[in-house]
């Protein structure tokens, strides 16, 4: 039949417990404190920084549509002339440079940083 533990080793049984959860206590608050840190703090900088992206970017399209709104009224009434020749060849020039885009460094090596503010980004973009 099986022994029952006597009281020293009941102690000392829960003194071991209580070393290891201590130790994993203070290994997961060491470990977890700057990662929930960085999750946090990308995730609501990127929810600000994409909210307002879409407010300036729906400001600027207003802007840009009433831009050329008036020129096109301006070149309808005889008062300009649009090259639209050299029109179409800036803009895909100017299409062109933006497949030149890589990803800073920075952002490589903060990844858990980096995930959450793309996340928060897009959350606020669609919220935007």
């Amino acid at each position: 039949m099986g022994s029952n533990p006597t009281p020293g080793a009941l102690r000392q049984n829960e003194r071991i417990n209580s070393i290891s959860l201590r130790s994993f206590s203070l290994l997961s608050s060491e470990l977890l404190g700057p990662l929930a840190t960085q999750l946090g703090v990308g995730g609501i900088g990127g929810f600000i920084v994409g909210f307002a992206l879409k407010k300036i970017a729906k400001l600027a399209a207003i802007l840009l549509g009433l831009l050329f709104v008036g020129l096109q009224y301006l070149a309808y009434i005889g008062i300009i002339q649009i090259n639209y020749d050299r029109l179409i060849e800036y803009a895909q020039n100017l299409v062109g440079r933006a497949g030149e885009f890589s990803i800073p460094s920075f952002l490589i090596a903060n990844i858990p940083f980096a995930g959450a503010f793309a996340a928060g980004f897009a959350l606020g973009f669609l919220k935007g």
